[in-house]
């Protein structure tokens, strides 16, 4: 999680309070100011990421509701359910964080 934050404090770097936007999005992401399109593929990863066979049409009407077409709803779907899969993968094998990231969400 804490390489994740690094790369998203990347990615926001050009707002005003970049390091408070990532630490808040850490500890609860649905309290940060987003978009309506991002805030649904988040809502979207969120199942997923707690089970995937718990996905609906309701939400895949969502994110098209939201701006993304299928493409991106592919696209998106791989890259989340990877990420899920390597996290899984490192946790059961018990890598550990690297120490030189900085800890977000604190």
């Amino acid at each position: 999680m804490q390489a994740h934050a690094q790369d998203l404090r990347v990615e926001v770097s050009h707002l005003p309070d970049a390091d408070a936007f990532v630490h808040q999005f850490v500890r609860d992401w649905r309290a940060c100011p987003l978009d309506d399109p991002t805030r649904a593929l988040l809502e979207f990863a969120d199942l997923l990421t707690a089970g995937g066979h718990h996905a609906t049409r309701e939400q895949l009407d969502r994110l098209r509701q939201a701006g993304w077409d299928d493409t991106a709803i592919h696209d998106a779907v791989q890259v989340i359910s990877f990420f899920n899969y390597i996290n899984r993968v490192a946790d059961a094998l018990g890598v550990e964080p690297e120490s030189f990231i900085p800890r977000w969400g604190g």
